[in-house]
């Protein structure tokens, strides 16, 4: 018989204590380090810390929105589902509408993703909210975009834009990070080709509820 650790906080607490002993974690502040550890955690690769970059006042700004009750705005439902709901702290609304029945015609409207398509619907939602984008480089450009080309448009609070892939996700990252601060936003970002859902929900869980194990 296989003899293995049955305890679950036991296991977070050795995996994160792993991450902090093997992980460069010199580039962020205790609070930031809090995040990229759970993102580490996600990935399984303590080299993930060269590539995470965050604005200076991402983690506040986060917490902030999120404990005034703002929602988080993704890309796919593998994002949404992906959230802690239990670690949410003011019951916040987790919003997907990529599959809402508008997205296809307006995909084909505009000429680009049903993803893309699908952040022209957060419009109404979108003033301080926390966006987390996990899997399409498109839609992060579209958010850009969208936030360049209307300065009236409400700002989010934070953009967690970490879309895995070998086309466009890099630029779209790199985007991000450059032009977060121009449009008014703070941001969180993997650079590279490196991404995806399980780490985005890592960073959102972290925003979420500081507390490494609940």
């Amino acid at each position: 018989m296989h003899q293995y650790i049955t305890d679950g906080s036991e296991i977070y607490r050795r995996s994160f204590a792993t991450i902090r002993n093997e992980a460069d974690l010199s580039a962020f502040d205790p609070q930031q380090a809090t995040v990229a550890v759970r993102m580490i955690h996600a990935a399984g690769e303590v080299d993930l810390a060269d590539d995470i970059a965050m604005s200076a006042a991402l983690v506040h700004a986060a917490r902030h929105a999120l404990q005034s009750g703002a929602p988080v705005l993704t890309d796919v439902q593998m994002v949404a589902s992906g959230v802690t709901r239990r670690r949410l702290p003011a019951d916040n609304e987790v919003i997907c509408l990529l599959g809402d029945a508008r997205v296809p015609e307006l995909a084909r409207e505009l000429g680009t993703t049903r993803t893309a398509a699908a952040v022209e619907l957060w419009r109404p939602v979108l003033d301080g909210a926390v966006v987390a984008i996990g899997n399409a480089p498109t839609a992060l450009f579209h958010l850009l975009n969208l936030l360049a080309a209307d300065p009236a448009l409400p700002r989010p609070a934070a953009i967690l834009g970490v879309p895995v892939g070998f086309i466009g996700a890099a630029e779209s990252k790199q985007a991000l990070a450059d032009d977060a601060s121009s449009l008014g936003t703070e941001f969180l970002t993997v650079h590279g080709r490196r991404g995806g859902s399980a780490i985005t929900c890592a960073a959102v869980n972290a925003l979420a509820d500081s507390r490494e194990i609940m």
